[in-house]
């Protein structure tokens, strides 16, 4: 399985924002984004940059790559997939991020990171109706139950994660019944129901020149 070998928090210095790739740890006085919230670099502090169109477009698939985790190839084959699916290319490519099983566990809050569900996922911890899955890409449909292994249940990263989620709000498109370690995808979501924050249609123009 692919992964990225650069500090997570280096990242979001990158985007000049928090993209929350390390759980919990984003909401404390530990994140460096919150103690050197500028690019990294030895330039990092006095770098200007100049906002062209490419230069945005850009910014935005880097963006919404790391958010969801993903090296540039396999990125580009979801872009022109969707691309090859009627209705409209840049919601079709959420929906598609949105629906590989590592997000989904992650919104689910068996995890606090996409980071960690993808180790979930590929450590053999997580079912799709009843199966073991440990493919993190795999696309769970609607219907699907999505649930932590019974072996996997005593886990303290599992057990404590589940314990921050309990009173947050859940996604429209999912139901979670924690005490049964098993979540359902309702519905597939729509573009109004993704909160994460990204314009899809930049990301469209850099593909399409």
């Amino acid at each position: 399985m692919a992964t990225f070998h650069d500090s997570k928090c280096r990242l979001c210095r990158r985007e000049g924002e928090k993209l929350f790739l390390k759980g919990a740890r984003c909401f404390t006085e530990k994140c460096a984004f919150e103690r050197r919230g500028y690019a990294p670099g030895e330039h990092g502090k006095d770098r200007r940059s100049k906002e062209t169109s490419y230069g945005l477009q850009l910014r935005m698939k880097q963006k919404t790559r790391r958010i969801y985790g993903i090296l540039e190839r396999q990125f580009r084959n979801y872009f022109e997939k969707a691309e090859r699916q009627k209705g409209v290319t840049g919601e079709n490519l959420l929906l598609m991020l949105e629906r590989r099983l590592d997000n989904i566990a992650f919104r689910m809050g068996f995890v606090s990171s996409r980071a960690a569900a993808r180790r979930l996922v590929g450590h053999r911890h997580v079912m799709v109706n009843g199966k073991i899955v440990d493919v993190p890409s795999f696309q769970v449909k609607v219907g699907d139950e999505v649930s932590v292994k019974p072996g996997s249940r005593s886990n303290a990263h599992i057990l404590a994660s589940i314990d921050q989620s309990k009173g947050r709000d859940m996604m429209s498109w999912i139901t979670v019944d924690y005490e049964k370690f098993t979540g359902r995808v309702l519905e597939y979501p729509t573009r109004a129901s993704i909160p994460t924050k990204v314009t899809e249609q930049l990301i469209v123009e850099l593909y399409s020149k």
